[in-house]
């Protein structure tokens, strides 16, 4: 299979992973939207990425780079839904990592 599409594939099933306890938070279309589509990203940039670390740090970084505008909004009004955040950005870009990368 071609990486990219691979990386599209994965990336999103990562988002409808990462979306899945969004919906049953009753969040909006939008943020859902916002995830899902982050997660395609991720997984794009994680399959097309050259750099040269252990494929799961890599997809961690990733991850963690592309949400990081995300974090600084949501971080401003709901601190605590940080946590959550942080912990599906790095189990689920770790796994792209290993998958994709």
């Amino acid at each position: 299979m071609n990486k990219i599409v691979k990386g599209l594939l994965f990336g999103a099933i990562a988002g409808v992973i990462d979306v899945i306890p969004m919906v049953a938070q009753g969040l909006s279309w939008e943020a859902n939207l916002s995830a899902f589509a982050m997660w395609v990203v991720a997984g794009f940039l994680i399959s097309t990425s050259e750099l040269r670390i252990f494929p799961i740090l890599k997809g961690i970084l990733v991850a963690f780079l592309i949400a990081l505008p995300v974090y600084i909004i949501v971080g401003a009004k709901e601190p605590f839904s940080l946590i959550p955040m942080t912990i599906m950005t790095a189990i689920l870009g770790g796994i792209l990592g290993k998958v994709v990368g």
